[in-house]
């Protein structure tokens, strides 16, 4: 299967590049995933599209404000840390421009607070560096950094909190799981109301959710790592609506990734952490996923090629064309999708 299989062709003015003022006031394209059905909708219908037996699960990751702008402490050069990967001991795996002055054994500065040394370079180019600070790094990263936003928008973010979900709790993220941001404390309350259960798990979003597929072959692309959890509790949650017969709706590619690499062969969730590279593409078999809340995806995106698996790469474009043709908005800050068997 080739990566132009998954092209699109997508007007610039459709990429949303400021969230609304209401986060669910998105417009949403509901899918049936077996027969390409299209139906134009409301992100509030999602209720109503929810069955009392179901169980819906969330990312509870939170974006941190990972984009540093510092100078080399040997002189004035500006250079620019995004933190991309925790690895422990105040060492973060670190995407660095310009990578010239980011050596092994340069130092950087940010506003006096905050010091890192290259200590390795791994594959990729990326750098480990070492910090160190007085006080809080979680509290320095608030008073120093920048939300991260992806590359295809352009305008500044006014409210950095609206690049997060309002469940959002663990932070480590360089990146929203932006399905997510459709949706409201009120709306979540009416999820419960219904008898739908809700679930978490936590999957901390790398920038490699934007590194573009470079090879024309898709089975020869070397997905990235992203570290999860499944806890026990939230396993059992989402097990017994299983058992119960309710559908797993999943919100976000993310929480699709995190649960399709818990699962048993029979569809049982077991609980586990690590890093997990699953690629998902046409072929996949889902043993974990019934439903899923997710964005527009970029053109020959991983991501599009996830959701293409869930249904039909025909279906998946279909609906991307009716989308384009209703001027839905796009990706992160945009409309959303929800597919699954429509008359389940």
């Amino acid at each position: 299967m080739k990566k132009s299989d998954f092209y699109y062709e997508l007007p610039k003015e459709l990429i949303a590049q400021t969230p609304l003022e209401n986060r669910a006031g998105s417009r949403l394209l509901a899918l049936d995933r077996h027969s390409g059905a299209v139906h134009h909708k409301h992100f509030t219908d999602i209720v109503d599209m929810l069955n009392p037996a179901d169980c819906l699960v969330i990312n509870n990751t939170k974006v941190i404000p990972a984009r540093l702008i510092g100078r080399r402490a040997d002189g004035d050069a500006q250079i620019e840390f995004l933190l991309l990967n925790n690895r422990g001991d105040n060492v973060w795996e670190v995407l660095t421009r310009p990578g010239k002055l980011a050596q092994i054994g340069n130092k950087a500065i940010f506003g006096d607070m905050l010091f890192g040394e290259v200590i390795d370079i791994v594959d990729g180019g990326n750098r480990l560096v070492k910090f160190t600070y007085d006080g809080i790094f979680e509290e320095i990263l608030d008073a120093l950094g920048e939300m991260p936003l992806p590359p295809y928008i352009t305008e500044k973010l006014a409210d950095a909190h609206r690049y997060q979900t309002v469940y959002a709790k663990e932070a480590g993220s360089a990146a929203a799981p932006t399905a997510g941001l459709h949706f409201t404390e009120e709306l979540l309350d009416k999820i419960r109301a219904k008898g739908v259960a809700i679930a978490h798990v936590t999957l901390h979003v790398g920038l490699g959710t934007f590194r573009p597929v470079k090879a024309e072959i898709i089975q020869d692309h070397e997905m990235h790592s992203e570290f999860y959890v499944l806890e026990a509790d939230q396993a059992e949650i989402i097990n017994n609506a299983r058992a119960k017969g309710g559908r797993i709706i999943a919100v976000g590619t993310t929480s699709v990734r995190t649960l399709e690499s818990c699962v048993s062969d029979d569809g049982k969730l077991i609980p586990n952490s690590g890093y997990t590279g699953i690629f998902i593409y046409p072929g996949h078999v889902f043993k974990a996923v019934d439903g899923l809340i997710t964005n527009f995806h970029l053109p020959e995106s991983t991501l599009v090629m996830l959701v293409s698996a869930f249904s039909t790469r025909e279906y998946i474009l279909a609906a991307y064309e009716a989308a384009v043709k209703e001027k839905y908005r796009f990706f992160s800050f945009g409309d959303a999708m929800f597919i699954a068997s429509l008359d389940a």
